[in-house]
């Protein structure tokens, strides 16, 4: 079965728009992905300096990353393929550049791997959940997301750019506060994204884990920094 062969339903894209929207309850708000230093240090103080810095790391850093864990989780699952989708989900756990990133990454995602075992069961997702658990490793939020899209069977081809659109938003929203910006300008930031996030997307589709890499090293560092950042809004 291929991703073409996919064929969801309207409760399914409601489902979707339920797990990507800013009222479920991940706590995505109180994360800046590094942002809060990179306004501090001068490097955002724009619409267009937010931009090209969500844009570099969503096609070469962080973003790019997430989104062939995404593609990964979503095939296993798709396959039911629990050998490797444990690998996956141990690499995705340990892929994280500082230890802002790695809460940001397993606060989100153990909150959403909860909700949706609550409210929306899924028998694989018991089992990852148990899995990890066993093994003492923290749940990354793409391949939550990737997994439970699958078992939904919403295709990759919508649920992988969503999943990067509700990425950008989430970062956006903190650029407007941050920076800050108008409500305005932080709609047209992420209209301006969208290409962005469809060239991900598509880049991600025929990638492996033997593609991953980033080549968004400021992020990093932004990052790194906001940990001993002295006044923060954000936990990362």
């Amino acid at each position: 079965m291929s991703d073409e062969h996919c064929r969801f339903s309207a409760p399914a894209l409601l489902r979707l728009l339920s797990w990507l929207s800013p009222a479920f309850p991940m706590g995505a708000y109180s994360y800046s992905h590094g942002l809060e230093w990179a306004v501090e240090g001068g490097y955002i103080n724009d619409r267009k300096s937010l931009v090209d810095w969500l844009e570099a790391d969503l096609c070469y850093g962080s973003g790019r990353n997430e989104a062939i864990f995404f593609g990964e989780a979503w095939r296993c699952a798709l396959e039911n393929d629990r050998e490797k989708l444990f690998e996956i989900a141990e690499l995705a756990a340990a892929f994280r550049g500082t230890s802002e990133f790695a809460l940001e990454s397993s606060q989100q995602a153990a909150a959403c791997l909860s909700t949706l075992r609550q409210v929306w069961p899924d028998s694989l997702l018991d089992w990852l959940s148990e899995t990890l658990r066993q093994h003492r490793i923290q749940p990354a939020l793409a391949v939550v997301l990737g997994v439970r899209s699958a078992t939904q069977a919403i295709s990759a081809s919508l649920a992988l750019p969503a999943y990067l659109q509700s990425y950008i938003a989430n970062l956006t929203t903190a650029g407007v506060r941050l920076v800050p910006l108008g409500q305005t300008d932080g709609q047209l930031a992420i209209a301006e994204l969208e290409q962005a996030v469809l060239a991900a997307s598509a880049e991600a589709k025929g990638k492996t884990i033997d593609d991953l890499g980033s080549a968004s090293f400021m992020v990093d560092l932004a990052s790194s920094a906001h940990e001993t950042q002295y006044t923060r809004l954000f936990r990362s």
